[in-house]
């Protein structure tokens, strides 16, 4: 039996960029976060996005799109020697998502789909779901049971690696915030790991330039801290050499060369909170 990816006993992170660029910047995250990764209790989990269906704006980056983006993903699993994360949107793209990640995410607009929630459980993987910016958390005990049901219905044998994520809720217009009562709430409700997806939770949709998104990275660290005080079982964080000039969500990603001492603090806080 393999080890659990998502683990409650030892703070992991899910870290990288929002989106595959080229490999060199996708290989210098991915070789950052295996040096990184000893100094995380749980490990580290390489997280990148073929493709970014959900974008403000029809000409916006996408990505490399499926099939080139899972052989660059593959290229870093086999340089950095890290399990991989992306995301999926519809349900025919899972099983070849599969054949390469660790780990399939379902993006917190499309917590509901019950196809795709299916067609992930069905692949036998590590199945992160984030919760839907408009949802309470005991909700999200629906979305992780579908997952189950599609292992189940696909024949694996044990039970499904799921794991929940908060990601702040929408508040007003183009801010979200962070209720951090969520985490105990989904944990006793779904049943599975909670995870804290501090980048997106500053996200501020559509109040960038030109109708982007734009968000307010200042305040990570404040809401990283909080959500291991808490005691979150994981960290999400999206990270980026050069946010400024990051192709998606550079104003919500944490440049790279201030995440190893916010994980150190971050350690430290989870463990002091766990006691």
């Amino acid at each position: 039996m393999t080890a659990a990816l998502f683990r409650r006993d030892a703070l992991f992170l899910i870290a990288g960029p929002c989106v595959l660029e080229d490999d060199a910047l996708n290989l210098r995250v991915g070789e950052h976060l295996a040096r990184l990764a000893e100094h995380v209790p749980g490990g580290i989990i390489f997280k990148a996005s073929f493709d970014k269906a959900n974008r403000s704006n029809a000409g916006a980056f996408r990505g490399p799109g499926l099939d080139e983006g899972l052989a660059a993903l593959d290229r870093v699993r086999r340089a950095t020697g890290l399990p991989i994360l992306t995301d999926v949107h519809l349900p025919a793209q899972c099983a070849a998502a599969g054949q390469v990640a660790d780990v399939l995410q379902i993006p917190a607009f499309l917590s509901r789909q019950t196809d795709l929630l299916v067609a992930a459980g069905a692949t036998g993987k590590a199945v992160n779901v984030k919760k839907g910016q408009w949802m309470h958390p005991e909700a999200m005990r629906g979305a992780l049971d579908k997952v189950r049901d599609g292992h189940r219905e696909a024949g694996h044998a044990g039970p499904a690696e799921v794991a929940v994520t908060e990601r702040g809720t929408f508040f007003g217009y183009g801010d979200l915030v962070v209720d951090f009562r969520a985490a105990p709430r989904m944990r006793a409700a779904c049943d599975a790991p909670v995870i804290f997806d501090a980048t997106h939770s500053v996200q501020q949709p559509g109040r960038g330039e030109g109708g982007t998104s734009g968000g307010a990275r200042e305040f990570i660290p404040t809401l990283t801290m909080a959500a291991c005080a808490v005691g979150v079982d994981g960290l999400f964080l999206e990270t980026h050499p050069d946010p400024a000039h990051a192709p998606s969500d550079g104003p919500n990603m944490m440049p790279l060369d201030q995440l190893d001492a916010l994980i150190r603090r971050a350690v430290d806080v989870w463990e002091c909170a766990r006691g």
